[in-house]
């Protein structure tokens, strides 16, 4: 069996969730620097659900990968 690099192979789904999920967490950081620069305390709230959305898509993205990895073996 030859395994391919996955990243060739994924998904558009999978894709998407990934750039997804590092843009969100990317904002909510600049966000909380920003906040943090100018010891503005709502700003720097407002960042954490950012940054929380974008683990969780980055969990989805774990799963649609793991579901597409387990579709494309073949059962004996």
């Amino acid at each position: 069996m030859v395994l391919n690099e996955f990243w060739a192979t994924a998904p558009a789904s999978y894709k998407i969730l990934v750039f997804s999920a590092m843009g969100l967490i990317a904002a909510g950081i600049i966000l909380n620097l920003a906040g943090n620069g100018t010891a503005n305390q709502s700003l720097m709230l407002a960042s954490l659900p950012v940054i929380g959305l974008g683990l969780v898509l980055h969990v989805v993205a774990l799963v649609v990968r793991g579901q597409h990895i387990r579709k494309s073996y073949k059962k004996p």
